[in-house]
């Protein structure tokens, strides 16, 4: 049975968002279905395997999805019978639309985050100068941007579950923890990074120097710990002690590089899902399990915050390159400056095979960073970042859509707009 059509396709004549993005085979698959090049698009088909580790070969991929095409010949009762707990999923667009009846999902949540730093600052009990030192981020000046996915996802969770939508007091908690193993992780980065500002301010590690930053962000973490344990949940506790893991893990495979071009996007896929995605993505999973049993519902709360976080980091990197110093609150261009290649660099460098070399010694040669800088600018390389942020948001939203429909489900459709548009 031929599954293309004669029409000679190279795996590099695929748009190269669907060349890197980890985790997304579905996509990719469609993509080289549509194609429809015979031997080419079996060979391409082969190295997506290979690449992205998924088991079975190009053949297996294509009787799955000719099964799939064969099923909807099929007669509705003799169909797999799908769990009825979740809605079918709508086709997303390639653009995300809003709808300007939705509410805003920060004064959605707004009501359950009131007074959540003054809540966070109680349990940082201790003496007076450590206390002013872990109380230097919890101003309210923050965007509370964990939180506020953590208290939609949770009342969606509950509404989906049959619970009102009610609240419960353990999964506001998860919300309070979230932010406070983000914020103990801005400490320690602001060390290993020598940074100076942060948020608009200086960082603690300027104001009282790195050994008394360390330990602050030490004590934030064993705060949250602490509160985690309150809980009482074990599945819990092991969901978000996975967080602790992957921002080490993360950090140390900032430390590192690949040779390899495929290699490399996938370790810098990789990094962006540790060091800052893995925290929502649990955190989001953590207040499911607490109100429902079905691993499918954990699955899609941990799937969503998975895609918003990982294109959260991809546009952050975006704004590296596009936003002035004023609205980041921190310096542009920080992560060439900290010989970091992230999502523009790594898409411009296919087209300026100059940048290999700066890649690999971090950027440290004399004029790096401005040539760096230029490659940048002058590719498409911000550009088909955002691209492959839209496709992260279009999964979270594929995903959150099989919840039952609610107000906090389209605030969390909505959220992937504002992650995409947002320029600090």
């Amino acid at each position: 049975m031929a599954l293309f059509q004669q029409q000679h396709i190279t795996w590099e004549d695929l748009p190269v968002p669907y060349r890197v993005v980890t985790g997304h085979v579905p996509l990719l698959v469609e993509e080289l279905w549509r194609c429809r090049g015979a031997d080419a698009g079996g060979a391409a088909l082969e190295r997506l395997c290979c690449w992205t580790g998924v088991a079975g070969s190009a053949e297996e991929l294509s009787l799955t999805r000719l099964q799939q095409e064969e099923e909807q010949t099929v007669p509705p009762l003799r169909r797999r019978r799908r769990n009825r707990c979740l809605y079918t999923t709508p086709p997303v667009c390639c653009s995300i639309c809003s709808d300007a009846k939705l509410k805003d999902p920060f004064s959605l949540a707004q009501k359950d985050l009131q007074n959540l730093y003054e809540e966070i600052k109680k349990l940082l009990v201790s003496k007076a100068e450590l206390k002013v030192l872990c109380d230097y981020y919890f101003d309210g000046k923050g965007k509370a941007f964990r939180p506020m996915i953590v208290i939609l996802m949770a009342r969606a969770c509950n509404v989906h579950s049959n619970k009102e939508g009610v609240l419960l007091p353990a999964q506001r908690s998860i919300a309070m923890i979230s932010e406070m193993i983000h914020t103990a992780s801005l400490v320690h980065d602001d060390v290993i990074d020598d940074s100076d500002t942060r948020r608009g301010k200086n960082t603690i590690n300027k104001v009282w120097g790195e050994r008394k930053a360390i330990l602050a962000g030490d004590f934030i973490l064993s705060a949250a710990s602490m509160a985690l344990a309150r809980i009482g949940n074990n599945t819990v506790v092991s969901v978000l002690s996975q967080v602790i893991e992957d921002l080490v893990r993360g950090e140390f495979m900032q430390l590192g590089s690949k040779e390899n071009e495929n290699e490399r996007f996938k370790h810098y896929l990789e990094k962006t899902f540790k060091k800052t995605a893995s925290l929502i993505a649990n955190s989001c999973k953590a207040v499911s399990i607490l109100v429902n049993s079905d691993p499918e519902v954990h699955e899609i709360a941990y799937q969503y915050g998975r895609n918003v976080g990982i294109a959260f980091q991809l546009v952050d990197d975006i704004l590296d390159f596009t936003s002035c110093a004023n609205l980041l609150g921190k310096p542009s261009a920080a992560d060439l400056k900290l010989g970091l290649a992230t999502g523009p660099v790594l898409f411009a460098c296919q087209q300026f095979p100059e940048l290999h070399a700066m890649i690999m010694r971090r950027f440290s040669s004399d004029g790096d960073v401005d040539r760096a800088w230029q490659y940048v600018l002058k590719s498409d390389g911000v550009e088909q970042t955002n691209y492959l942020a839209q496709h992260y948001c279009q999964e979270a939203i594929r995903q959150i859509s099989r919840l039952r429909p609610s107000t906090e489900r389209d605030a969390l459709i909505q959220l992937t707009e504002l992650v995409l548009r947002r320029d600090k």
